[in-house]
């Protein structure tokens, strides 16, 4: 059966191979082993396996002769045609428009799935890791344009990322610095401060009125620049902001004081604490070291790795000690970083500029950043026009562990945005197209799945009126909008849907004005500039979300609950007798004493007897010294009649009930996450 698999030309190669062993005086078991080195063959074709795993050191003399290679196809579909599909295959052009194959239905376990490319992978390669067909992957490549003259020839890691997200797949992109020039990069240091602590320590170090810039002194932004210290060296510092609803700006750049503890364990890079107000004469740095070692944190005086250093940032003591100890935490780690190759940087955030377009901010990783290159950031691409560093001046190239101010995009990326450089404006607009396109079906995927649990928690749960609550979110820069928007996503209640029907960066335009007339929505501008006397803007995220949570409570319809507005006791027992017919059958009356709250004529009352509940009714009548009265309060005595009811016994607890809306309620935390609880 081997040998009629491998077809014509696998019977020519087979006879060569016989023809080397009876060169070599090969007997009969040699051709049986010929046999079995072509069978082997055969099978790690067909199973897509890699030049570089085949073993057998008496058969390699074998692998290395090209020719040989080159007439073993991976699999018996491609076999069957004879000679190889490249080989007499029309090529398009290589920078061909992109023309997006027919649509597939993606498996939710294949979206959710996230594979490793690198430069150079073979088509064989990709097929295995997405665990597709090669004539899948072939049919995608022509409609990339790209020429693949065999399935083991390389290719460029933008065309395995347009394979591997026609296919629903998701990417991490792997660059090798194998052969690359490794140098010693500055360390980049990530502050997390309570409030303003980290702003004037940030402040004491680069001398610069930090806090007078960020309304109420908490950092709205995450911004990046670079210290030079007294002993020669420099440290990029990134500054967090320390409220919750920036969890997910603080994540991607990788890890108030707990929070941070978690933040560094989850992305295993060290920390150094730096305790800072220690010159207050209410200091006690030894208490918050017992606090910090009581969390998990191992301090070096008590036979840990983290260094801790006592500091002023009023007084500008203890700074230089602790530039010491980030140079010796750099130093062990031995930071280094190629500083040739592509380029490697993620976005800290982004703003829209009047003047100047589209900006973001970036922090470099690897490679060196060129002005004049053509970049894709996230699902934007763009070619740059200018580069910046932090103070505002422009320079021609960024090199690891640079912050930069990047020009030229055609619009706005997303905090943590990965920065491609690519050959050409064909290859951007192409890979940024793919992007655009998966981050859509993503998102409708997401919808989707949302509404089918949404449905599924409807069905198991009571059915609560909901009302739809639209927003419009404007913000300075891509960063905070994001921000912004998950946080106020986080007020979403089984009452209140927020829905976010727009976002966007820059003032508050008339276009925004109009949709929200349209659709009933609100406004919210976070540190906009110029904005409509009408629209109500903050500065402050504390101050935005505590008014959003107001509205929120204030729309929501709340939840009708009976409760219990009084209690009154039973003394005694009054029974009318002998009335006339014409003022109805006899009445018992229920002398009673109001003993908590007030008892209201209105009400429903309910009779306890020992703690069990004997009958729930209406009040027809209430009575205090002979008058009629609509409510009685506490202390005082009545008489009352309850309708269908004349079971009375001394003793008896009547409790009047009354129905109420109970409204849910705005719960915010230490660390400012906030949520709506009904």
């Amino acid at each position: 059966m081997a040998w009629r698999a491998l077809g014509n030309k696998g019977l020519r190669v087979t006879h060569k191979i016989l023809q080397r062993h009876a060169l070599g005086g090969a007997s009969a078991s040699c051709y049986e082993d010929a046999v079995i080195s072509v069978s082997a063959l055969f099978r790690c074709f067909s199973n897509f396996s890699s030049v570089s795993l085949w073993q057998g050191a008496s058969y390699r003399k074998h692998l290395s002769d090209q020719t040989l290679l080159r007439c073993f196809n991976s699999s018996t579909a491609l076999l069957a045609r004879g000679d190889g599909q490249f080989e007499n295959r029309t090529q398009p052009p290589v920078e061909a428009p992109y023309v997006p194959p027919k649509v597939k239905t993606v498996t939710k376990s294949s979206v959710d799935r996230t594979i490793d490319i690198f430069e150079g992978m073979t088509i064989v390669e990709l097929a295995k890791r997405t665990s597709e067909s090669l004539s899948s992957l072939q049919d995608i490549l022509l409609n990339v344009g790209e020429k693949v003259e065999s399935e083991f020839d390389p290719l460029s890691i933008d065309i395995a990322e347009l394979v591997a997200m026609e296919l629903g797949v998701n990417v991490r992109r792997r660059h090798s610095d194998e052969g690359a020039k490794l140098l010693a990069r500055p360390p980049v240091v990530t502050v997390m401060g309570h409030v303003d602590h980290g702003k004037t320590f940030l402040d004491a170090l680069r001398q610069t009125s930090l806090v007078e810039k960020e309304a109420g002194g908490i950092t709205q932004h995450l911004g990046a620049f670079v210290v030079s210290m007294p002993l020669g060296s420099s440290i990029t510092f990134l500054d967090t902001p320390g409220h919750a609803a920036f969890n997910a700006m603080r994540a991607r750049v990788m890890p108030q004081t707990r929070e941070a503890m978690s933040h560094a364990t989850l992305a295993k890079v060290p920390v150094v604490v730096a305790i800072n107000k220690c010159d207050k004469p209410a200091a006690d740095p030894e208490q918050v070291k017992l606090q910090l070692a009581s969390e998990g944190l191992l301090l070096e005086e008590m036979g840990g790795d983290v260094q801790v250093v006592e500091v002023s940032a009023v007084k500008k003591t203890g700074l230089d000690r602790l530039e010491e100890a980030l140079l010796l935490q750099a130093e062990l780690m031995d930071l280094k970083a190629r500083i040739d190759g592509p380029a490697q940087a993620y976005v800290v955030e982004a703003r829209l500029d009047r003047g100047r377009g589209p900006l973001a901010t970036a922090i470099m990783k690897a490679g060196t950043l060129v002005c004049g290159q053509y970049v894709v950031v996230g699902s934007e691409w763009g070619r740059i026009r200018a580069l910046r560093d932090m103070v505002g001046k422009m320079t021609d190239r960024a090199t690891p562990a640079m912050p930069i101010e990047i020009e030229g995009l055609k619009g706005l990326p997303m905090a943590g945005d990965d920065i491609v450089v690519v050959d050409s404006e064909e290859r951007a607009r192409m890979l940024s197209t793919g992007r655009t396109r998966k981050s859509e079906k993503d998102r409708l995927r997401k919808i989707s799945e949302g509404r089918t649990e949404a449905e599924e928690s409807s069905e198991e749960q009571e059915v609560v009126e909901r009302v739809e609550m639209p927003i419009i979110v404007k913000a300075d820069v891509q960063g905070t909008v994001q921000a912004v928007t998950d946080a106020l996503k986080s007020l979403n209640s089984p009452q209140v849907f927020v829905n976010i029907v727009h976002v966007g960066v820059g003032p508050v335009s008339q276009s925004d004005i109009d949709l929200a007339r349209a659709c009933g929505a609100c406004i919210v501008g976070f540190n906009v500039k110029n904005p409509p006397s009408s629209i109500k803007t903050h500065r402050v995220i504390y101050h935005l979300l505590e008014d959003m949570g107001s509205l929120i409570i204030h729309k929501a319809p709340g939840t009708a609950e009976t409760q219990v507005a009084g209690e009154a006791q039973v003394l005694n027992i009054f029974e009318l007798k002998g009335r006339s017919k014409s003022k109805g059958a006899d009445v018992k009356i229920a002398g009673c004493r109001v003993i908590d709250g007030q008892v209201t004529r209105s009400s429903t009352m309910r009779l306890l007897r020992s703690g069990e509940v004997m009958f729930e009714g209406s009040c027809a009548s209430l009575k205090r010294e002979k008058k009629d009265v609509e409510m009685v309060g506490k202390g005082n005595e009545c008489g009352l009649v309850i309708r269908d009811w004349d079971d009375f016994q001394v003793g008896d607890i009547i409790q009047c009930l009354e129905q109420v809306v109970r409204k849910p309620k705005f719960i915010s935390s230490e660390s400012g996450a906030v949520r709506i609880e009904c």
